[in-house]
This record gives C-alpha cells, structure tokens and sequence, in this order.
C-alpha cells in the first residue's frame, strides 16, 4: 500500500487520472486489453476529469465494470451511477471495447449472477474506488462481509451511507434514498491487479483515520485495502488531517 498526497482534490485527481491513465496503457501494451472498475460519487468527479482528458489510451480496448448501483433507481434519476458514468465518462471517451453496468431495477439477484458471470471473464487489472463517511468501500457497509465469494451482492445501506447521499446533493431527503444497492463484493474488489483509491475532503478524514491507523477490522471496510499489494491512496491535505502521523514525516 502507498500513499500519496495532494495539496488539493483537483490536484489529487490530477494524480489518480494520470495513475490511473498509466496502468490501462500497461495492461493493453502487455496482453491487449485492460480490464477496468470505475466508482462514482464526488470522490471520482476530479480523478474521471483526469482520465478523460488522457490521451493516447486505446479505448477500444478497454473493458469496463463499474462498482455499485441502487436497487430500484431508474437510470434516469441524478443519482444513478449509470448515469453518472454514461454523463462523465462513456460519453466522454471514444467507444470502449464493451462497458458493463448494473441495473437494479428489476431482479436483484439475477443481475448479481448475470454480472458476476461477466466479471470472472475478465480479471480486473485496475480499479479506482473511493472510500464512504463510514469506512465503507464500494456500497459494503459496516459490518462488511469480507468473506463471501461472490463477485456481486445485494446489500443493505446504513443510515450513515444514506444521509451521505443527501449531504452530498444526490436525493433531497433520506426518506428517498434507497436501502439497497448491488454491489461489488470486497473479495471481488481484492482480485484487482492495482487499485487506485481516491479519498478527497475534510468530510472523509475520520474515515481515513479509521481505516489507516487501526488494524484490518470489518467495522471500518477499506481498512482491508491495508492487505493489497498494488494499493495507491491518493489523499489530500483535508483528508489526512486527523491522522496522527502524516505519512512521510
């Protein structure tokens, strides 16, 4: 695990993007495709920013997975995470070699099985993640479930999570925030050959604090990220700022 610190978010973005950029080129150039995961929310606004801009990446070689999505959200709502890739992303880069996204809206269950199929097909060789409020990664809230096999599960949003969702803008009242969501599994999101986990904001620094400085502890789910052998935080100066010791002191 490294770390790496920006003064601001756009600077941290600027550093995850190229990162990021750097590692699909890798992946093509050694076997022809790269095989990516993409997360959504205000984490990644200035790390897909970044991403988009990079040039000389073959998109039509890359193959795209994305983490998580609300169970029963219409993908026309502002907070669905189809939309948001499709609006920041997809529609931002030349066409890729297939992108592959979840929808929640009809049978839970069997988009985990019909997406998780997809997945075992194509190893991750990069996947950008955040971390939420609580500690969690990917929509695996606390307690998470570092065990199960499965690369995608229906899963029950806390209320942490969900006021989140409001705070940040996405839904106007928590009452409208759904309680479920499919997600990445942590096993699933392990396999990743580099993972690439940006953290920016103030709002995000007890969480940092929590899954840096303590043990690996289901309590405080990205804390797991401790155990990847090619794990990049990309932090800023908001964010460390509860830590006891800021890295490279």
């Amino acid at each position: 695990m490294q770390i790496d610190i920006q003064e601001t978010p756009a600077l941290l973005g600027c550093e995850a993007g190229r990162k990021a950029a750097s590692l699909i080129r890798k992946a093509i150039g050694e076997k022809g495709s790269a095989h990516v995961v993409l997360a959504t929310g205000a984490s990644q606004f200035e790390t897909l920013k970044q991403l988009v801009r990079e040039k000389d990446i073959a998109w039509d070689k890359v193959v795209m997975f994305h983490l998580d999505e609300y169970i029963d959200l219409p993908a026309s709502h502002g907070a669905s995470f189809r939309k948001y890739l499709k609006e920041r992303f997809l529609d931002q880069v030349p066409p890729l070699k297939a992108a592959y996204l979840i929808n929640g809206e009809h049978d839970p269950l069997a988009e985990c099985e019909r997406i998780g199929a997809l997945i075992r097909q194509y190893p991750v060789d990069v996947a950008l993640v955040g971390i939420g409020e609580n500690g969690h990664i990917a929509f695996n809230d606390p307690p998470a479930d570092f065990e199960i096999e499965d690369p995608y599960i229906v899963v029950d949003l806390d209320e942490q999570c969900r006021r989140q969702q409001v705070d940040e803008g996405w839904f106007s009242a928590l009452a409208a925030v759904p309680q479920k969501a499919i997600s990445m599994s942590v096993r699933q999101i392990l396999k990743s050959r580099s993972i690439i986990c940006s953290v920016p904001d103030k709002r995000k620094a007890r969480a940092v604090k929590n899954c840096l400085e303590g043990g690996v502890s289901n309590l405080f789910p990205a804390s797991i990220l401790q155990r990847h052998s090619d794990c990049i935080w990309f932090l800023d100066k908001a964010s460390v700022s509860l830590l006891a010791k800021q890295p490279g002191q």
